[in-house]
């Protein structure tokens, strides 16, 4: 190519770069003006008050955000008085390297602002989950299924509830997705990297990161491990400069957690829907998954990275329901394999296939809103229902399974390609 022919080509990328950025930019500043009327008509956010008040404290007046203290003043600010028995106490139940997430927010001093610039990432962060879903997926969609796509993964019950509470959840699996792409593309140090980054919600990303690091020792790609160690090792060390008690004090928040939450395990919500026999049907399903976990582990250390791919997959579903302590708040995080089902089901048929995967969209997207609304539990603040435990882990685990063949063909034709 002539030089006159790389400088065009490169006036073009810039073109199109300088359009995505300008249009980017347009709708963050739709998004934030609608967000701001939402949240000063519906207050709210606990999930995102919490670590805004803890980060406030920790960057500005220097307090640790595990104290009790810290933990009264954001409970004097969602319920105007402290927490009774039974009630979200609200507590910073995160890793303190955290904060480097919520710290620009955090400097925010009105929270209405910060919590709408927060709703206004955690969308976009929303929209680019979903895109990358469908890429790790090799989903060719036609447009309307695309547009019909994009609506379904930003209006289900399992993208809005993040958004409306700000959890962060939606960012992890950003995260996690980005990582795995970058695996694929063989970019092994920025995905060890992303994956660090993933571990600010630890109980979500938890078994993913130990089968990847497994996975990683029997492949021996060194640099993913380094890049992941460095960055973690960076994030751990420069938080102990500055809070060095901080790991002792986390811990007890996560073993102080489950006391005022809602059901936070499969079995947990079991026992509240089924009292006396809940609590052990969720021990055998924890044994069974563990068993299965295992298996399909050692099986992908010697297969394709399609395979290896799939158990991912599997093991972000596993997740849910294995007993890690969590909430279907985290379940955003199945959009990664439920692309690569719907993917698969498209695919299996050319002239019913689109419509089986927007006829599953329709029924998932229905159906969680009205068991959400049907099961809601009342009182002085709406609390979803345990059974909101059950529905998408189970579709996922049977989806994955009954489409693991199309799944991991579509995936390795796309390698070799």
């Amino acid at each position: 190519m002539s030089k006159s022919g790389k400088s065009i080509g490169l006036v073009h990328r810039l073109m199109r770069l300088a359009i995505t950025i300008l249009a980017l930019a347009v709708c963050a500043s739709i998004l934030l003006v609608a967000n701001l009327r939402f949240v000063e008509s519906n207050p709210g956010g606990n999930d995102f008050l919490a670590r805004w008040v803890g980060t406030r404290a920790l960057l500005v007046e220097r307090e640790s955000p595990y104290r009790d203290s810290v933990a009264r003043q954001t409970q004097m600010l969602a319920y105007g008085r402290a927490a009774l028995p039974g009630e979200d106490e609200m507590r910073f139940a995160y890793p303190l390297y955290s904060a480097i997430l919520f710290a620009p927010f955090a400097l925010i001093r009105d929270y209405a602002l910060a919590r709408a610039v927060w709703t206004t990432v955690l969308e976009l962060a929303l929209a680019g989950l979903a895109l990358i879903a469908v890429r790790l997926a090799r989903w060719q969609q036609s447009l309307t299924l695309a547009a019909v796509y994009l609506l379904f993964a930003v209006t289900w019950y399992h993208g809005v509830r993040p958004l409306v509470n700000g959890n962060p959840v939606v960012i992890v699996a950003l995260l996690v997705g980005l990582g795995l792409a970058a695996m694929r593309a063989g970019r092994d140090t920025a995905a060890g990297v992303l994956l660090a980054l993933a571990t600010i919600k630890p109980q979500v990303v938890i078994l993913v990161v130990l089968f990847v690091g497994v996975w990683v020792i029997a492949r021996r790609r060194w640099r993913l491990a380094t890049g992941f160690l460095v960055a973690l090792g960076a994030l751990v060390g420069a938080s102990l400069i500055i809070l060095p008690t901080w790991p002792v004090e986390f811990l007890g928040e996560v073993i102080r957690y489950p006391a005022y939450n809602p059901p936070g395990t499969l079995g947990a919500a079991l026992e509240a829907m089924l009292p006396g026999i809940g609590a052990n049907m969720g021990r055998v399903v924890t044994l069974a998954l563990s068993l299965l976990l295992a298996f399909e582990w050692v099986r992908s250390l010697r297969a394709s990275h399609a395979e290896f791919e799939w158990t991912v997959n599997l093991t972000l579903a596993a997740t849910c329901w294995i007993g890690v302590q969590t909430d279907p708040g985290n379940f955003v995080v199945l959009i990664l394999p439920l692309a690569a089902i719907l993917g698969a089901l498209a695919a299996r048929h050319p002239r019913w296939g689109e419509r089986a995967a927007l006829a599953v969209m329709l029924v998932v997207h229905i159906g969680l809103w009205l068991l959400f609304v049907f099961t809601l539990e009342r009182g002085d603040q709406p609390v979803q229902g345990p059974i909101m435990f059950l529905p998408l882990p189970l579709l996922v685990l049977f989806g994955l399974y009954a489409l693991r063949r199309q799944i991991v063909e579509s995936g390795s034709a796309s390698i070799q390609a």
